[in-house]
């Protein structure tokens, strides 16, 4: 709790916020060289379901490339939102500076629409004995023929605690034009054989602000390979 306290005392000063990059997870800066994966993620509040399906690799030891199916289940209807490509670039070994640097680009267009976001976010990350906190600070913009063009920004920070490799609990901060948002998260490593694990991650943000539902559930699984 206390590196989330430094983390904030850091970030919010800094914040003007968003709405459309909101509750999603905490990207960190590192990129494993030759690394694959297979990700599915869940966002669910108030009856509405928001899903990815991505699937990525590193480039090289520095760049790590992402693709992503977008679908939104709303009542008893699912249907496709969009399309993500995603590009983490890790800017820093790890320890070479007091804190670890990335850089995350995205670029997202809506299945239906002629409608765009691009978007990028700094990535920040320092550890603390057993702990670990990491920011995520967003910069967005938008455009299309049924979109205001706009830029926003948002907000994402992580405190996590090393307990062990298969579970680690952490608080999360999420913060957005329409979201104010905190709460547990717990994740961890299942490791197979040499080079493959899955990784999963699952929370409850509880809103802070009354444009915010009351709880979002989140939920990863990542399996790298």
């Amino acid at each position: 709790m206390k590196t989330l306290c430094v983390v904030l005392s850091l970030v919010l000063p800094t914040i003007a916020i968003a709405d459309n990059l909101t509750i999603d997870k905490v990207y960190h800066p590192y990129v494993q060289a030759m690394e694959k994966e297979v990700e599915w993620r869940m966002v669910a509040a108030d009856g509405d379901h928001l899903q990815r399906l991505g699937i990525g690799r590193a480039l090289n030891d520095r760049i790590f490339v992402e693709g992503y199916l977008i679908a939104a289940e709303e009542g008893d209807t699912f249907r496709m939102q969009g399309y993500e490509l995603e590009t983490r670039l890790q800017l820093t070994e790890q320890g070479e500076y007091a804190i670890d640097w990335g850089l995350l680009l995205e670029l997202e267009k809506s299945h239906k629409e002629d409608e765009y976001e691009l978007a990028t976010a700094l990535l920040m990350e320092k550890q603390w004995g057993r702990w670990v906190g990491a920011a995520n600070m967003w910069l967005e913009y938008e455009w299309g023929d049924a979109v205001k063009d706009e830029f926003e920004t948002a907000t994402a920070l992580q405190a996590r605690y090393r307990y062990s490799p298969k579970f680690e609990p952490a608080v999360e901060f999420y913060a957005g034009e329409n979201t104010r948002a905190l709460g547990p998260v717990a994740m961890g490593d299942i490791r197979f054989a040499a080079g493959k694990k899955l990784h999963w991650e699952t929370g409850v943000l509880l809103g802070l602000s009354e444009k915010t539902p009351d709880a979002t559930l989140r939920v990863l699984a990542e399996y790298e390979f």
